[in-house]
């Protein structure tokens, strides 16, 4: 028999578990947060007896393995994926001053090809196993949150919200420290949600202080034709009715498989703009992090645009210039 609606939706009221749980994992869990909670005990009393030290904390790692790291990182408030990403730069940049600060030039990889010019980010097994093997990798990434926040490239490229977990002050266990690390973890998804942190915002400030307008939203005729294929565009200039530039953002800090759902999407996009708005210009800006070290994904990504800019102030200055340049 089948069931009403109503009857579903009572189900739902009345059946509802409110916080499902699976006991086991949660018992489990509970190992695992006591197991890190007693590392930063341990780590917290030889601090305490015989000092804080890069050599003290790279002993640390060594000893403590996967559950120091993740010791260090509670500590300092540094998520896993933003410590995967920092390494990925310091590799791509390879600047002196960084490849100093955290011993790069004495690593010894293995199973990896450090040299490659298509860098392809670790995992935390991987990681891990390093930090195993070779000692100038743990006393790098104890350099790394020693005088990380120091190092004049790090300052430039890092947001300040990330740049202050790199503390000497919050591996010494400072009570000050360790508040600004309780209350970074609160607001963390606050500040990724931030409108005012959105690169968008950059292009927004642009196109109003050079004086052109702008519209976001559905095209009208991609509505009457292509109603299911669609999308909301993130500028459109000067507006919806005449539209001679279309431009697609895609600041990416992390990575996902939805990144080549995303280019599949921006090529279907290319190609009904083409039938339906000959005239205009379809142009994307893609930046971060998280499209360079998917740069199969980038390739496709990019097919869709007839042009790509980034957010570094050049590519912004180039963009300006060839908007000008088409609306005139």
């Amino acid at each position: 028999m089948k069931r009403t609606a109503d009857d579903k939706f009572q189900t739902v009221i009345e059946m509802n578990t409110f916080w499902y749980y699976n006991p086991e994992f949660e018992e489990t869990y509970e190992g695992h947060i006591n197991a890190v909670k007693e590392n930063l005990l341990h780590l917290k009393n030889r601090v305490e007896k015989e000092g804080l030290s890069v050599e003290l904390i790279s002993e640390f790692l060594y000893k403590k393995g996967e559950n120091g790291l993740r010791a260090l990182l509670a500590l300092t408030g540094f998520s896993y994926e933003f410590l995967k990403r920092v390494f990925t730069f310091i590799r791509i940049i390879n600047a002196p001053e960084l490849n100093a600060l955290v011993y790069r030039d004495q690593w010894i990889l293995k199973d990896d090809n450090d040299q490659a010019e298509d860098i392809q980010e670790w995992g935390s097994g991987y990681i891990e196993r390093q930090m195993g093997r070779d000692r100038y990798f743990r006393l790098g990434i104890a350099n790394l949150f020693f005088e990380g926040a120091t190092t004049d490239i790090l300052s430039k490229a890092l947001p300040l919200f990330h740049l202050k977990k790199l503390s000497f002050s919050k591996l010494n266990f400072d009570m000050d420290a360790l508040l600004d690390t309780l209350v970074r973890y609160k607001e963390a998804g606050s500040y990724s949600g931030k409108k005012e942190n959105n690169p968008e915002q950059v292009i927004e400030k642009l196109l109003k202080e050079i004086g052109i307008g702008y519209e976001k939203g559905d095209l009208s005729e991609l509505i009457n034709y292509a109603s299911n294929e669609k999308r909301t565009m993130d500028f459109i200039i000067p507006d919806k009715t005449n539209p001679k530039v279309v431009i697609e953002s895609s600041y990416l800090a992390t990575t996902s498989s939805g990144q080549g759902d995303k280019s599949k999407a921006e090529i279907q996009i290319d190609v009904l703009l083409k039938e339906h708005y000959p005239d205009s210009h379809f142009w994307g800006f893609v930046d971060g992090i998280g499209w360079y070290v998917r740069k199969q994904d980038l390739r496709r990504m990019i097919d869709a645009y007839e042009e790509v800019f980034t957010f570094h102030n050049q590519e912004l200055a180039r963009f300006q210039s060839q908007l000008l340049e088409v609306l005139s």
